[in-house]
């Protein structure tokens, strides 16, 4: 007889695993299918791994200009690539191993495979098709495998993959996606990063910081298009001053390949055609969700682009199938996933009160030089939206604690419903701003008005006075500036 359980959650990222610890907090007995290492992609392959390589390339900055800081060190500063990306690929062991402690603690089984939805409250699980990335963080003892599983709820948090342009297919040496550009045995001397999304904008960031010699292909007329218009201005003056270059409103449509470098054929707008050569090229043009194989069709799951069609709580048209995080759709967030997690197996258990996610209030974060940080409207959208608004604003060359830091570029901008005074969305680029948004995102949460707002006392000296200074602007208040 099959092992049966409440809930089968198909996928360990960060949706899949906090919404199997939450599963088991609620008394629902919960097991969760992986194929490859838990955490997914973005403890092993994305956020975390990331940072660790930001971290670095940071540290390297901050010592080829410590006489800024009064400090002086002898000889170049050179980048170790090997022990680098070894530290990063040590972060995410170090992760992963955490997660695999809170599978036991919460007593959630694991089963080791890849899995397929073969009937109702059925799923199926077989060796893996799909040849896992190297290196591989070692798995922990299997108890569970290969086999077939019953439960009441299956949900679906399979995530997502880099998305392949036909004809610019990454082939794991010249053209790169996000795993390839995260394992680098040596330093390229210069890069071509197609897409300047949160993960193209990254990896250019790191790239350059490392010493590369970095363009950047857009196919809209800002970077970070889903960014304020003022901040991405901003971060690319702030870029292009370290030496990145951009190509704005245009695309890659074609890649040549020598024996070791790409030329990229770079169309702009008004049909003219540039050629651009580097060692090695990353696509970063988006990602898609990972919805084959799993048996959806075959049961009438509906999926639309590539993603899983869910309502506010989780629910497919099809009764007792869930989706959650990238493979249900945008924003794909890790910390969406989570909430969109918790949500779908409170509402399984019955919690009462549950409502569904209000994606308006997700902040997003970019973690280049300097760092960007948002969340809810827009000035634009919010003025497409027919709000009549307040906009403030609030530099950081006026903050006592970033000069301090010698980081005094930046600045934070809040937009407020001028009738009500609610906080509609608030965008920062600057220093440690992706620390700090998460201020605004409670405000908002909480409903909280200009007044409160002013009125809040901010600690000094810190960054975060700015976000008080901001709101007062709004008004025509500023008091340090």
């Amino acid at each position: 007889m099959a092992d049966s359980y409440d809930v089968i959650i198909i996928g360990s990222g960060p949706g899949g695993y906090v919404t199997a610890a939450r599963a088991s907090q609620l008394g629902l007995k919960t097991a969760i299918v992986e194929r490859e290492h838990l955490g997914g992609i973005c403890l092993n392959w994305g956020c975390i791994p990331t940072k660790a390589l930001l971290r670095s390339a940071e540290i390297k900055e901050f010592a080829e200009h410590a006489d800024q800081y009064g400090l002086k060190l002898e000889g170049k500063v050179t980048a170790d690539t090997a022990a680098v990306v070894d530290r990063s690929r040590k972060v995410s062991l170090r992760l992963n191993g955490g997660v695999e402690f809170l599978m036991k603690k919460n007593k959630v089984d694991v089963i080791w495979g890849e899995a397929k939805i073969t009937g109702k409250g059925e799923v199926t699980v077989a060796a893996p098709k799909k040849k896992a990335m190297e290196p591989q963080p070692p798995k922990p003892k299997k108890t569970l495998g290969e086999g077939t599983y019953k439960a009441k709820h299956i949900i679906v948090a399979t995530g997502a993959r880099p998305r392949v342009l036909p004809g610019i297919e990454p082939d794991g040496k010249l053209i790169w996606t996000y795993f390839e550009a995260m394992v680098p045995k040596e330093m390229p001397k210069s890069l071509i990063v197609m897409g300047s999304g949160a993960i193209g904008i990254e990896f250019a960031s790191f790239y350059r910081s490392m010493g590369a010699d970095v363009t950047v292909v857009e196919l809209m007329p800002q970077i970070m298009p889903v960014e304020d218009v003022e901040v991405s201005k901003f971060a690319k003056r702030q870029l292009e001053k370290q030496g990145m270059k951009f190509k704005l409103e245009a695309k890659v449509t074609k890649v040549e390949k020598s024996g070791d470098s790409v030329t990229a054929h770079v169309e702009t707008k008004d049909g003219k055609v540039e050629k651009i050569t580097a060692d090695r090229l990353i696509s970063a043009v988006g990602v898609q969700g990972n919805t084959e194989n799993l048996g959806l069709e075959e049961i009438g799951v509906k999926v639309e682009r590539g993603t899983v069609v869910v309502d506010g709580y989780g629910r497919t048209n099809v009764e007792g199938i869930y989706a959650i995080g990238d493979v249900a759709g945008a924003p794909m967030l890790a910390h969406k996933a989570e909430h969109e997690g918790v949500i779908c197996v409170e509402k399984i258990a019955g919690v009462p009160g549950v409502h569904p996610l209000d994606k308006g209030k997700i902040p997003g974060c970019t973690y280049c030089h300097p760092q960007v940080a948002s969340v809810g409207l827009t000035e634009a959208k919010a003025k497409e939206a027919g709000r009549d608004i307040r906009v403030g604003k609030f530099q950081f060359g006026a903050n006592g604690k970033a000069i301090a830091l010698g980081e005094d570029q930046g600045f934070i901008k809040t937009i407020l419903d001028k009738k009500t005074g609610e906080l509609l969305g608030a965008h920062m680029v600057g220093a440690e701003v992706t620390e700090l948004i998460q201020g605004f995102v409670i405000a908002m949460n909480l409903e909280t008005t200009e007044e409160e707002l002013m009125h809040t006392v901010f600690p000094h000296p810190t960054l975060s006075e700015m976000m008080k200074e901001s709101v007062l602007d709004a008004y025509g208040r500023t008091l340090n500036a």
